[in-house]
């Protein structure tokens, strides 16, 4: 267990893991920082599996690496099923006294929207389902970036991507996002969330709380896409935080099946806030209906949250 679930922005800057300067992502990406933060945030040391993806292509473009840490490439479909296969000869070599001291190791696996909302999606079923002991970050794009901007599961209704150009036929994409971390929690596994680098304290404290428990764990994180969602690149933050005060992205977890709303806008802003910056939605400004459906959506999962956060543990009625 960790000492505290918290740190400070000091006790932060004195961790010295994190993604190495040098990297080629976009200007104004906010992984690298979402990254620093996970791997800043960890105790023990820690060994990442990373599926294929920008995060992967940026990061070690032969013979180069920004990773400080114990770190393996895999197919865009099977970074849980790596991480579990490695924790699983953590633990056999554990039994055979081959680990020194009973040495501690954290396990994490970062994937985009393709390798889990889609693709990977069985990968990391199958992991949670076995129990295997590990952290699996989303970070959240909302759409295949590295390949060229095309629609996933993850991408929101009325989006523009180049699988789902808005034009005179359609209004881009003709579907709503999928929950992932609601389809992640229905495993039953120890925890849940999702969070933002908008809210990087309490992003720090879920990535400490993921890593204290035993089992699988699961924390998605909203990760703005200058290119795929088309906004200055100084706007990351800045679009991280509508998505949170509009409610478009709540910040919640789920622990051992129990909800809370771990931050509930004081006045919430309309979605249209966090749509107007984005090039993505740029053709839907003039289209109230559209803009009512997303409206009307964000409010629904939004009450649906709250009705289940009613439901509390036995202990804290």
């Amino acid at each position: 267990m960790a000492e505290k679930l918290t740190l400070n922005l000091k006790e932060l800057s004195k961790r010295t893991e994190g993604l190495a300067s040098g990297h080629r992502a976009c200007a104004g990406c906010p992984f690298p920082a979402i990254i620093k933060m996970i791997l800043g945030a960890a105790d023990d040391p820690v060994v990442v599996a990373n599926a294929t993806g920008c995060m992967e292509v940026v990061t070690t473009i032969f013979p180069y690496t920004a990773w400080p840490v114990p770190w393996i490439h895999n197919a865009f479909e099977n970074a849980a099923a790596t991480i579990s296969g490695v924790e699983s000869a953590y633990k056999a070599l554990l039994r055979k006294g081959k680990i020194p001291g009973n040495k501690k190791i954290k396990f994490i696996a970062f994937g985009g929207d393709g390798g889990t909302y889609d693709i990977g999606l069985q990968s990391l079923s199958g992991a949670i389902e076995r129990g295997h002991n590990f952290l699996y970050v989303l970070y959240d794009n909302e759409g295949y970036m590295n390949t060229g901007i095309q629609r996933s599961s993850a991408t929101p209704f009325a989006a523009h991507t180049t699988t789902s150009p808005a034009g005179k036929v359609i209004p881009g994409k003709t579907q709503h996002r999928k929950d992932l971390t609601e389809i992640v929690a229905a495993h039953n596994l120890p925890y849940a969330a999702q969070a933002s680098p908008s809210h990087w304290n309490d992003l720090i404290r879920k990535v400490r709380k993921a890593l204290s428990v035993e089992g699988p764990t699961f924390i998605s994180i909203i990760s703005p896409c200058v290119p795929g969602w088309g906004y200055p690149e100084h706007m990351s933050i800045e679009l991280a935080k509508l998505a949170v005060e509009t409610k478009f992205w709540p910040l919640y977890e789920v622990e051992n099946g129990y909800y809370k709303i771990n931050y509930k806008p004081r006045n919430p802003l309309p979605v249209i806030e966090f749509l107007k910056p984005q090039a993505r939605f740029k053709h839907i400004l003039n289209r109230p209906d559209l803009i009512e459906e997303i409206q009307r959506f964000v409010d629904e999962r939004w009450e649906r949250l709250l009705w289940l956060e009613q439901r509390k543990p036995e202990e804290n009625k």
